[in-house]
């Protein structure tokens, strides 16, 4: 297959935010008494903002807070905490270089609400990053349903096939391979060794590694193919 489009998950794959969403969700459920862990933060990793709400408040019963109020207060609260101390990952910005260099448009497909989004391209100073920016947030399902992937290949104009997707959680590796893209899985120190993510097509330890996978097999492929035609 010659791959011509790349299309990137966003926390934990652009920006290192997980310890940040991890406070904000801290402080606000504590904030209503519930009593909430960095445990209760990893059981919902990868599901979308809108549906950890919808849990939390369910499980504990919870009906004197408006769900969408709530929501908008811990993502207010996380945009505070990215705009002070977000980074991207390290070695992102060399796999974007890399990629557009060899003629891949890139889209950003994303379960986390379309402020967060925007907020996030901006503190990374990726305005002219990506071609197409895609959220979940209004979707009838989010990952692991492929839906926010097929939208956003279908924006970039091409084939699902003709994408690959860099992902880090569980549910954004399923809902690409049911996509049917080329799966690429950056799973945090913590994940790494789940056997559940050998279900993608290259697993990597970090950026590092995703960068040499691509270099060494993904554009060595695109550029034999180039040749031949």
């Amino acid at each position: 297959m010659n791959y011509t489009a790349a299309i990137f998950d966003m926390d934990g794959i652009l920006i290192d935010s997980e310890p940040f969403w991890r406070i904000a969700m801290i402080e606000s459920f504590k904030s209503i008494n519930i009593p909430f862990t960095d445990d209760d933060c990893k059981k919902t990793t990868g599901m979308r903002f809108t549906d950890v709400v919808n849990f939390w408040f369910k499980k504990y019963s919870i009906s004197s807070v408006d769900n969408t109020s709530f929501e908008n207060g811990v993502i207010n609260k996380l945009v505070f905490l990215l705009k002070q101390n977000g980074k991207a990952i390290h070695n992102v910005n060399k796999l974007i270089l890399r990629l557009k260099e060899a003629g891949f448009t890139l889209g950003l497909a994303t379960s986390s609400p379309k402020k967060l989004m925007l907020e996030v391209v901006n503190i990374l100073n990726m305005n002219d990053t990506f071609a197409v920016l895609e959220s979940a947030q209004r979707l009838k399902f989010a990952k692991p349903h492929p839906q926010v992937f097929l939208n956003c290949a279908k924006k970039l104009n091409v084939m699902p096939q003709q994408c690959i997707v860099f992902e880090d959680s569980l549910n954004g590796v399923i809902a690409s391979k049911a996509a049917q893209m080329f799966t690429i899985a950056v799973p945090d120190i913590e994940n790494y060794n789940d056997k559940r993510f050998s279900i993608a097509d290259c697993v990597c330890k970090n950026m590092d590694d995703a960068l040499n996978f691509v270099n060494n097999n993904i554009l060595i492929t695109k550029l034999h193919a180039n040749i031949e035609i």
